[in-house]
């Protein structure tokens, strides 16, 4: 089984261990929107309901007495536009208790932004929208609500010299500490191939992970990834990422990796397919050092090559083809402004008039 299939299957399972804890209600809606949602996507929706639902029982006088699996279709007519109002409100900051594996209760604060009341809110209001649709409700409240403005951050990107940086710490680790350097020998041709490959295409770390060595094609330089919502698509690479990955490949081929594992191109040191979470390690690692005044994920080499090429081309749209945003509008609202910031500059350029003074 590949790994993008395995990876599925998990979250599937995820999502029905989720609604176990959700009223049988939703069982109708998740089916209903399986076929336009990713399972990720799906999660999100779950893990949202199930904070709304527990709101509502701990908050308002209808569903105060009542069982959260019990909950039939007629009791989302008591739902008020009030309670998501006060339930969006609540979530800006709220704690939860949490249970170790040791049995001891901890308290996690948790505090929600527009993005995050946004999604809740799209996740009520979908819920909603198909019991009303489907005649089963009378009306809509989450409609009444207006969606959160949602502030974007300035993209937080690499220059040049950065970049060179963080390659050339990658390569030397001279600046890493005893403990990491005794790794450093083992890992720095796999970590330099991971960093070259998601500042030269831009890919997902989702995709990079996922990556199988039948999935690269020296020949026209380009890799077969699977994009987020499953859609499978190629990127192509350059120069010097053909020259990691080569040199990467050399030392991926003395490998024996754990069974299972085998066709993966990125293995960790236990031979095992690589994950998320050690790329975040080993980005953090290296550019911390690189640059320390700003915090570099994955994520951040991804927007450092869209930067790159919309500086390049101007072209919105070459540059949400590359990063495989299915809404161009997407792409806009981040890179977008860079052309309007560029103009300001133009415009302090030109001096109409010298000062003498």
């Amino acid at each position: 089984m590949s790994y993008n299939k395995k990876l599925e299957i998990e979250l599937i399972n995820r999502l029905k261990e989720i609604l176990k804890d959700l009223p049988d209600i939703c069982y109708d809606f998740f089916m209903s929107i399986s076929l336009t949602t990713s399972i990720k996507t799906r999660i999100g929706y779950a893990y949202d309901l199930k904070l709304f639902f527990n709101y509502l029982f701990e908050n308002t006088k209808y569903f105060k007495n009542k069982n959260i699996l019990n909950i039939d279709v007629k009791d989302l007519d008591y739902i008020t536009y009030k309670d998501i109002d006060r339930f969006l409100d609540y979530m800006s900051y709220h704690q939860t208790e949490n249970i170790t594996k040791l049995g001891k209760i901890t308290t996690i604060n948790r505090i929600n932004n527009e993005n995050g009341k946004a999604r809740k809110l799209s996740a009520i209001r979908r819920i909603l929208h198909y019991f009303y649709k489907v005649g089963e409700i009378k009306s809509n409240p989450a409609e009444l609500i207006e969606t959160p403005k949602i502030h974007y951050k300035n993209i937080i990107y690499l220059e040049k010299e950065e970049v060179e940086a963080l390659l050339d710490e990658i390569e030397n680790g001279t600046k890493l500490t005893k403990k990491e350097q005794s790794y450093h020998i083992y890992t720095k041709t796999r970590d330099f191939a991971i960093v070259c490959l998601l500042l030269g295409t831009g890919m997902r770390i989702s995709e990079c992970v996922g990556i199988n060595i039948e999935d690269i094609d020296f020949y026209r330089r380009g890799i077969k990834i699977l994009r987020k919502g499953g859609n499978e698509s190629i990127v192509y690479f350059g120069d010097e990422v053909y020259e990691a990955l080569n040199d990467y490949l050399d030392e991926r081929e003395q490998i024996e990796a754990v069974e299972g594992h085998e066709d993966a191109l990125f293995l960790s040191m236990q031979r095992k397919r690589i994950n998320v979470r050690t790329i975040q390690n080993l980005v953090k690692k290296y550019s911390k050092i690189a640059t320390p005044l700003k915090n570099i994920s994955p994520h951040k080499l991804r927007s450092t090559y869209g930067t790159a090429l919309y500086e390049k081309t101007e072209d919105i749209y070459l540059v949400a083809d590359a990063l495989g945003h299915s809404d161009i509008n997407t792409t806009k609202k981040h890179y977008a402004k860079m052309k309007e910031d560029r103009r300001k500059q133009a415009a302090l350029v030109t001096k109409l008039r010298e000062n003498n003074l």
